[in-house]
């Protein structure tokens, strides 16, 4: 059977897509979607945008290939299941990211899977996280080790705790068990989840995110890590000295969520943190570690933001040292908080604020770049082309004498602008 896997979203959806390539393998071989005969897609629903993309690809998926049989799995497919169970182009429905549930939707390739009726997952019903300890990620330099799922947190805006359950952490000894076996096809292993954060506070014995990665980095050789999106108040001060005297095996970069500049939105989305305590939070992290990366994800025109707002929001993103930043507009999501607050903010405006932050942020990201000209790097090659990621999370072109190795970290030279790296070979 050749089968095609599609991915929206997430670095923790990318994961648990490997997780069902690796469920199949022997029974499946890979193939393009014009070829294929079933294609899985894994969803996401953190947007409106990701839902319609979803829709989009199954619909076009199923003109070029009029015999493929599709498969829809993950977050969306646990909110929208029945939405996806009516398009005709749809032959089997996966409510959630169970690799075993898609395997038996591949080895049932005549039919859909029946699974029963689905006990809501406010009400316990939730996915295991870990037992599959996954081998690598097909055709990638770069490894997603996933070390929870789910989120405590209600943020009004977020529709992901509802598709994902509350926070469930794998076993340390088994994440460390997984990251040696990643490392040997992979030079960079990215820490990942729902709610990072919140990882060990289910485990008996007790224990902190920060006394995991403390683990990998002295028990697993041969690998970088880097942290995925963790909340700036969630940082303790362990963490901190690990950026900063790890000599590079933690990457130098925290992406940290902020959404808001503006203590009367971060309320109205429910966010635990207020302007100052984030600001705090973030100059402290510049000041113990430099160089570093820094991104955040930034929500424009959430429901009662003002032009005071916005404009509290922007003085924030110019104060702080920013890097990069993803900039999206408020999406209303079918079951969270949000949807039912005033003050509708009117789409234009939203992409007009949006506008003005990404400026502001290609304003940093290139002065940020300039700083680092004439540095020596420690690079891993994305995939098999020709750009690579620095430590800090710069993205630069590799000038070789020879195509670089992609299963090992190498040392070069940034260009004057630091938008290419010299690699010595």
């Amino acid at each position: 059977m050749r089968l095609h896997f599609k991915t929206f979203g997430c670095k923790a959806n990318q994961y648990d897509t490997e997780r069902m390539r690796q469920a199949v393998e022997g029974i499946a071989s890979p193939a393009a979607v014009e070829d294929a005969d079933l294609c899985v897609v894994n969803t996401c629903t953190v947007t409106n945008a990701a839902d319609a993309g979803a829709r989009r690809f199954i619909r076009r998926a199923a003109r070029v290939n009029p015999g493929v049989r599709i498969v829809v799995a993950g977050c969306s497919a646990v909110l929208r299941a029945e939405d996806y169970r009516r398009m005709r182009e749809v032959a089997g429905v996966v409510e959630g990211h169970d690799p075993g549930a898609v395997r038996r939707e591949v080895l049932r390739a005549g039919g859909l899977v029946q699974l029963g009726a689905r006990v809501p997952l406010e009400r316990g019903h939730m996915e295991s996280v870990g037992a599959t300890v996954l081998r690598r990620r097909a055709r990638a330099t770069r490894g997603w080790l996933k070390v929870q799922d789910g989120c405590d947190r209600k943020c009004a805006f977020c529709a992901t705790r509802l598709a994902r359950g509350r926070s469930r952490s794998r076993d340390p000894d088994e994440v460390v068990a997984e990251a040696r076996v990643l490392a040997r096809s992979h030079p960079e292993l990215v820490v990942t989840g729902v709610h990072i954060g919140h990882y060990g506070r289910d485990l008996a014995p007790r224990t902190t995110l920060t006394a995991l990665v403390r683990r990998l980095v002295d028990e697993v050789t041969g690998a970088r890590f880097r942290l995925g999106s963790i909340e700036a108040t969630e940082i303790d001060d362990g963490m901190l000295e690990l950026l900063a005297e790890s000599g590079g095996r933690l990457a130098p970069h925290l992406h940290m969520p902020l959404q808001s500049g503006a203590d009367p939105v971060l309320r109205g989305m429910r966010r635990w943190h207020t302007r100052e305590q984030y600001r705090r939070r973030a100059l402290e992290i510049a000041a113990r570690i430099s160089p570093v990366g820094l991104g955040a994800d930034i929500i424009t025109g959430f429901p009662g933001e003002s032009a005071a707002d916005h404009a509290s929001t922007v003085a924030l993103v110019r104060e702080l040292p920013f890097t990069y930043l993803h900039v999206f507009p408020y999406s209303p999501r079918d079951g969270t908080a949000a949807t039912r607050l005033g003050g509708r903010v009117p789409e234009r405006v939203s992409r007009e604020r949006g506008r003005e932050l990404r400026e502001i942020a290609e304003g940093k990201a290139a002065r940020h770049a300039r700083n680092r000209g004439g540095e020596e790097v420690e690079v891993v090659m994305e995939g098999y082309g020709g750009t690579a990621l620095t430590g800090d999370y710069l993205r630069v072109t590799v000038d070789a004498s020879r195509p670089p190795d992609p299963s090992v970290l190498h040392r070069g030279i940034l260009s004057e602008r630091g938008s290419r790296v010299v690699i010595r070979q």
